[in-house]
């Protein structure tokens, strides 16, 4: 249905107050694991996006990063953004327990794809975070390393 939508809202927003709300959402998720999260995004950063998507995207990626945290340290999450041609690319990148990449990077994105054993993951963010992404014109990428972390980067489509 995400795919289907035809006449998604788009409206100016700042993408640093966005990602400033989805910090205080998972605030007690924040506190409990004693995670670093730096949103480096330009205060003066707006994109043309649908506010719904933009909110379930930035807490989708920030919770993922903070579930699969890294037992041996103190989970980091470092947010960036940069303009260019007319768009804008979204960083969020981590230093959690990383994807075997050679092993599931085919299926990342997939529903009710799972790259662990645990109970509360269920396999559909990252297939609905992708969706939404592409049904405003945009894309994902990742690269990640087992035991080093992910990094996430969203192209947001200004054009």
């Amino acid at each position: 249905s995400i795919r289907a939508s035809i006449n998604i809202k788009k409206e100016s927003l700042n993408l640093h107050e966005y990602i400033e709300k989805s910090i205080a959402v998972l605030s007690s998720k924040i506190k409990n694991s004693k995670a670093i999260i730096l949103n480096n995004v330009n205060k003066s950063i707006t994109i043309s996006y649908n506010a719904a998507y933009l909110e379930s995207i930035l807490l989708n990626l920030i919770s993922n990063a903070l579930k699969y945290a890294h037992t041996d340290r103190t989970p980091k999450i470092s947010i960036n953004a940069k303009q260019y041609r007319g768009n804008v690319r979204l960083t969020i990148a981590d230093n959690g327990i990383g994807i075997d990449m050679h092993k599931h990077g085919e299926k990342l994105f997939g529903m009710y794809k799972k790259f662990t054993n645990r109970p509360d993951s269920k396999g559909i963010g990252l297939f609905i975070t992708k969706n939404q992404i592409e049904a405003m014109g945009g894309k994902i990428e990742v690269t990640s390393e087992l035991n080093t972390g992910s990094t996430f980067k969203i192209y947001f489509n200004e054009q």
